[in-house]
């Protein structure tokens, strides 16, 4: 793991859709980072929940016409993979340390040093958003703007201690059985397209169950391992000054978490958005609904959709949260916001 103290690309290999993939070489092992777009561009740095990589996790947002002209049009997007999530990815030896949240988040300060990258947006889901806002709290100056989808901030609770505990023991001795993908299948997404004996499961729910059948139980073992370690970073938050935008779904088991992490942030700076009807993987299952609160958070750095930006490739400079994120009645009838004052 520590055998050089430089980031090297090891494999450059052009997959589908036009994003380049990079295997990187860091101080904590291995990483895998995809990468679509211009790179001259501001990035978009993502990092997704546990078990999951950006085809399970961000694929859905970036196929919603809205979003994607957006994100696409603004950005150079860097999927970042928990180490050994990629496809075709073999098992990290045992005799690798499991890193800590810490070393994760030092991780992708590493790969914004491969790739030469300023300041970034971050884009986080869950267990990726812990990671991204630890990382954003270690390097203040290389963070621009948060967007958490149903973020954790606090060490694991008891019961979500104990219960991922029992999902490690699954991946441990019997890998990814039936059992073990239901549990992470009720993690990310609501009831209404779970299914039921009486109601089949969505196609969205069908599609992530096939690719966890490609997730190494091991790789996954040891980043559930270093989130179930996680530490609380609530003193932390009122250091963040960078904008943030969050989504939680309504019902979602980290819902709680989420509203206490947007209490702890300063005021100035953030806005929390509840999708309803939708679990925590809101990009996956109701991707549509974010489409106008991100559009209206990016009006704060000067970013429009591709018929309004001038200059996409301008250095990013945050102003402020744009106001008609306050507004219920413009974000769709699916939203409403949790924060509905914002001091600037």
């Amino acid at each position: 793991m520590g055998e050089s103290s430089d980031s090297v690309s090891i494999d450059v290999d052009r997959i589908s859709l036009g994003g380049e993939e990079h295997r990187i070489k860091t101080h904590y092992g291995l990483v895998t980072v995809t990468v679509f777009g211009d790179q001259d561009k501001p990035a978009l740095i993502t990092y997704p929940d546990i078990a999951l990589n950006y085809m399970s996790c961000f694929q859905g947002l970036f196929f919603c016409p809205q979003a994607a002209s957006l994100l696409l049009h603004n950005f150079c997007i860097y999927h970042i993979y928990p180490p050994g999530h990629e496809l075709g990815a073999a098992p990290i030896s045992s005799d690798i340390p499991i890193p800590s949240v810490d070393d994760l988040a030092d991780q992708v300060a590493e790969v914004l040093d491969f790739f030469g990258l300023g300041a970034v947006m971050c884009f986080g889901v869950t267990a990726g958003s812990y990671i991204l806002s630890l990382f954003a709290m270690k390097h203040r100056d290389r963070v621009i703007g948060l967007i958490l989808v149903s973020p954790l901030c606090k060490s694991p609770s008891w019961t979500e201690w104990f219960y991922n505990k029992f999902m490690s023991n699954l991946l441990y001795y019997y890998g990814m059985p039936s059992l073990l993908k239901d549990c992470l299948l009720q993690r990310y997404f609501s009831k209404e397209v779970l299914g039921d004996v009486n109601v089949l499961e969505s196609e969205i729910v069908q599609a992530c169950r096939s690719l966890l059948d490609e997730r190494q139980s091991t790789n996954v073992f040891r980043f559930l391992q270093s989130i179930n370690g996680r530490h609380d970073i609530t003193d932390g938050l009122k250091k963040l000054q960078c904008r943030t935008l969050i989504f939680v779904g309504e019902n979602s088991p980290f819902h709680s978490e989420t509203i206490h992490m947007s209490s702890n942030l300063d005021k100035r700076y953030c806005a929390a958005v509840e999708v309803q009807a939708c679990g925590s993987v809101v990009t996956e299952e109701h991707p549509d609904a974010m489409a106008v609160p991100l559009e209206y958070f990016l009006m704060g750095y000067g970013l429009r959709k591709p018929q309004k930006l001038s200059s996409p490739r301008s250095p990013l400079s945050p102003s402020c949260i744009s106001a008609e994120l306050l507004s219920p009645e413009s974000m769709g009838l699916k939203l409403k916001p949790i924060k509905t004052r914002i001091s600037l």
